[in-house]
């Protein structure tokens, strides 16, 4: 009987380099041996991966047939008995997790594709059931539901897509229950604590990878943080305007309901920010800091104020970038001190310029500055992997 017919099966390696090292430490390898399969790897890196449109190719094609599949049910909803929507929706649920488990590791980007679309499908499946059941509860209760199953889903399979649902799921569950707490209205405080809580967590997201090597899921988190980044700043740059909405409402809203919702949105992200980076997470604190202060900077001052304070955090951003190696972040401060640089020219400096003298500053603007803050961004991105 061949001995290695017993023999424990290893898992694929997403880092064979610190394998390697491991078990030449460990004296399991020569040096020699260990130089010959580093030569090798290397020489052969990525000749059993898939490459980037094969990947592009897989991810759109699980995107085409999840609508495909969902669209086919809503067009025959209707016609279904009750028992055989229940049937479509257990199916439309377990199928896709089925098939990416029968596809297993010999193609893992279809698997973890399958599986990703299994656990999006999810949510279709939690919706359409309540629509089954008449049940018009708490609907935040359903993205709960949705979330925990994209948590059970990457505790069994480690896979990036399930991180990715879940950093969306959890943060759409806790605005939506903010939403349902301050009943769908809109003033300076509701929307100020569901600003913050965005911001913070895109950058808790964008931020989480310390100067080390960034595993799979803080990648994922990275690309997360990086779209969402810009788009919760400018719901908080409208947040902190004062005359953005007329009215306002703080004073029909609870202490303790203020007190839920800041704690939820500062408090959250800093203890991601905790487990994750332990002994680095001062950054995040100032972070915190700085996010309130631009709240409440126009009520106590100006409009003004506002832009050297935006300033003060994109350059912040930088130097956080430049101390531990991040290039990312060095760009994500450019991009947030050029536009604050637009933002007031816009505001403060057109209006009081005839139109032709406003389009030459607004051309020599773009042109010189720019060039220059090009030129700087270049030597800080350098400064920053110099660091890395």
């Amino acid at each position: 009987m061949d001995a290695g017919a017993n023999a424990p099966r290893l898992q694929p390696m997403s880092d064979w380099n610190a394998w390697l090292t491991r078990w030449a430490d460990a004296g399991l390898l020569d040096a020699a041996a260990a130089a010959r399969i580093r030569a090798y790897e290397t020489e052969h890196a990525g000749s059993g991966k898939l490459r980037w449109p094969a990947m592009a190719a897989i991810a759109f094609g699980a995107l085409m047939l999840g609508g495909g599949v969902l669209l086919f049910v809503a067009a025959h909803w209707d016609a279904l008995s009750p028992g055989a929507r229940f049937a479509i929706v257990l199916t439309m649920v377990g199928g896709f997790h089925v098939f990416g488990a029968v596809v297993g590791d010999s193609v893992p980007g279809l698997s973890a594709a399958l599986h990703g679309v299994g656990t999006v499908a999810l949510g279709a499946g939690i919706s359409l059931a309540g629509q089954i059941f008449n049940l018009d509860e708490h609907w935040p209760s359903g993205i709960l539901a949705w979330a925990a199953g994209a948590a059970a889903a990457w505790a069994v399979l480690r896979q990036t897509p399930q991180v990715v649902l879940l950093a969306i799921l959890v943060p759409a569950w806790l605005l939506g229950e903010w939403s349902v707490a301050v009943r769908y209205r809109f003033d300076w405080m509701t929307t100020g604590v569901a600003a913050a809580g965005a911001f913070m967590t895109a950058l808790t997201y964008f931020t989480l990878a310390g100067p080390s090597r960034r595993t799979g899921w803080q990648r994922a988190l990275l690309w997360v943080g990086g779209v969402a980044l810009p788009l919760s700043a400018l719901l908080l740059a409208f947040a902190s305007a004062r005359n953005w909405m007329a009215r306002d409402l703080t004073e029909s809203l609870s202490l303790t309901t203020q007190t839920v919702g800041w704690a939820a949105a500062v408090g959250l992200p800093l203890t991601l920010a905790l487990i994750i980076r332990r002994a680095r997470t001062w950054p995040f604190v100032l972070a915190a800091v700085w996010t309130i202060v631009l709240l409440f900077l126009e009520r106590a001052f100006d409009t003004v104020a506002l832009y050297p304070w935006w300033v003060i955090g994109a350059g912040g951003l930088v130097a956080w970038g430049i101390n531990e190696g991040r290039s990312e972040r060095v760009n994500m401060g450019a991009a947030f001190f050029a536009a604050t640089v637009v933002a007031f020219y816009f505001s403060e400096v057109m209006d009081k310029l005839g139109r032709s003298a406003s389009l030459i500053g607004l051309g020599l603007l773009f042109l010189a500055g720019g060039w220059a803050l090009e030129r700087l961004r270049r030597r800080l991105v350098l400064q920053a992997r110099g660091m890395a």
